[in-house]
């Protein structure tokens, strides 16, 4: 108890911080790493030398967003965390210190000046940390993004044309190149799409714009074109001519699913190819596949248009049959696909309760077929074909039905007319009158019903263009039970995207979405800078107005 109370009643010593003389100018100071004042360390050091003090900005005046190079433009308010995100993401080498503090300073409207007052720290002179503020000052440019020039512009004050044709009756090749253009962007250069009565015209401002279209076309299906240009003016003083350029494409009339006789050059230069092939794939080559004997082969867009040729039978002969029996053989792979040989007995649909009419086929779809169901097929026996190659080969013996894909009809007709949880995008065209007649629009309808089903049924057609979630997709509204069997194919959702719509909320009568790429968005809403993790907070100027500033989190 008593050495308790003598160690509470010893003398403690109380330690003090000395003082030192700066260096430069001999006043007193706590001592630091570099034995200098405030002063005399400031007017040593300036750690704002390799920073930028003046930064030029492009800003769109019609949609009032800015560029946030190299192609994104970014909607923001003046003096708002997004303009002050803005700023500061447009400073080089800020990465080297240390951010501490960051807010606008108040400036003209009109006077197309920002100005934006940072405090910074930086270690100094022996490790001594200097903290100091500077004023970055913006000069806003007017410069109108791509999609307002396109908008601006006169449709009728096009430099270049692309005229895209095919010549056949229907409308699936152009539905398919609609999907890849969207996916790609390839008509974001585009200032007026029109959709003719056979085909589609691009138009364009520049002709390298149209040239790069006619390459992505080429990329993707087979085609030919030529080029063409009409003088428009010519300035004789300064010798200058301007001109129109037209492109005109034209795609191969060869289509999915179509059944071809080949000449007898093109079977010849392909190993003795069928000479009845099926067209199974479409892309810059056709893939032609024999279905007696599995045997294909790819035929470019080159060797197509030096020896051209037309389809024997289009999708729109197509007659359905149902399968009464099936000898299925192994399957096997075949470029990629899988298929099986099978001797099949069909009969057709509209010779139910007529004849009995039965035709024994050889086909490749023995994986697919089974007693009962239906499958779309041409039907060779008594046809008419009337094609000059077909007449060439003596001898020929003709298949009686040729059977093309499984057939889902009977079941998509109780299913015709309910929504679908997913949609596809499309280009805004303007319609020609000779292509906007009520006829030409219920075809076009009952087209694209069908290029929609052959996507549920294709998942590699699927795999090359974009699906979207449709969020007007109602799940309970299919309440009619389905009957028992097997059910048409359908497309995952595992498959769909988000369809990201981000709207301008500052103007209630703006719709136009803002174009912000995916790198972006990570960096938007994530930190202020990668290095260092920042709060925003709003305080009050002297004059009133708001400002911006970043503290230390």
């Amino acid at each position: 108890m008593g050495d308790g109370m003598a160690v509470a009643d010893m003398f403690t010593v109380n330690h003090t911080v000395g003082r030192v003389l700066c260096c430069m100018c001999g006043v007193s100071m706590t001592p630091n790493a570099a034995n200098m004042c405030v002063a005399c360390l400031r007017s040593q050091v300036d750690i704002t030398e390799e920073l930028q003090k003046h930064v030029t900005i492009l800003y769109c005046p019609e949609c009032e967003r800015y560029l946030q190079p190299p192609r994104t433009w970014v909607k923001a308010q003046l003096e708002s965390k997004e303009l002050l995100t803005f700023c500061i993401k447009r400073l080089k080498n800020l990465q080297k210190v240390r951010l501490v503090d960051a807010g606008f300073i108040w400036t003209e409207p009109h006077s197309k000046r920002l100005k934006v007052k940072l405090k910074i720290q930086k270690e100094v002179v022996n490790g001594a940390i200097l903290e100091q503020g500077y004023v970055v000052e913006y000069t806003v440019d007017d410069h109108m993004c791509d999609k307002c020039t396109r908008i601006a512009a006169n449709p009728d004050q096009w430099i270049a044309k692309v005229q895209l044709r095919q010549k056949v009756d229907h409308k699936r090749t152009f539905f398919f190149l609609e999907q890849l253009i969207i996916k790609h962007q390839a008509s974001a250069q585009c200032i007026n799409i029109k959709q003719m009565h056979d085909g589609v015209d691009f138009y364009f401002s520049n002709r390298s714009h149209a040239i790069k279209l006619v390459d992505f076309l080429n990329n993707v299906v087979p085609i030919k074109f030529r080029n063409d240009k009409q003088l428009v003016s010519h300035d004789t003083h300064s010798n200058t001519y301007n001109y129109k350029f037209t492109f005109s494409v034209e795609i191969c009339p060869i289509c999915r699913e179509d059944l071809i006789c080949l000449p007898q050059k093109v079977a010849a230069s392909l190993g003795n190819l069928g000479p009845l092939v099926l067209c199974m794939r479409v892309s810059n080559n056709l893939l032609l596949l024999d279905p007696n004997t599995l045997r294909y082969a790819y035929h470019d867009s080159n060797q197509y248009w030096r020896v051209p040729y037309k389809a024997l039978l289009t999708y729109k002969q197509l007659i359905e049959y149902v399968v009464l029996d099936v000898e299925a053989e192994p399957a096997v792979t075949v470029a990629g696909m899988r298929f099986s040989m099978a001797h099949v007995q069909v009969a057709r649909v509209v010779d139910f309760g007529k004849n009995d009419n039965i035709f024994n086929v050889r086909t490749h779809l023995g994986h697919l077929l089974n007693p009962g169901d239906h499958a779309l097929g041409y039907h060779l026996f008594g046809a008419n074909t009337n094609d000059m190659e077909l007449d060439k080969y003596k001898g020929l013996d003709l298949p009686e039905v040729v059977l093309v894909k499984k057939s889902y009809e009977e079941t998509r007709q109780r299913r015709r007319g309910r929504s679908r949880p997913w949609k596809l995008k499309s280009l805004a065209m303007d319609v020609d009158p000779a292509a906007a007649t009520k006829q030409e629009e219920q075809k076009r309808a009952v087209e694209y019903e069908k290029f929609l089903e052959e996507l549920e049924e294709d998942p590699e057609m699927r795999s090359k263009i974009a699906l979207y979630k449709d969020p007007n997709y109602v799940p309970g509204s299919e309440t009619a039970s389905m009957v028992d069997g097997e059910q048409p194919p359908s497309v995952p959702l595992d498959e769909l995207l988000m369809d990201l719509r981000l709207e301008a909320d500052s103007r209630a009568d703006s719709e136009e979405d803002v174009d912000m790429d995916e790198d972006y968005l990570q960096t938007f809403s994530g930190t202020v800078l990668s290095f260092w993790s920042c709060r925003i907070r709003i305080h009050a100027t002297e004059a009133g107005r708001g400002r911006c500033g970043l503290a230390t989190g």
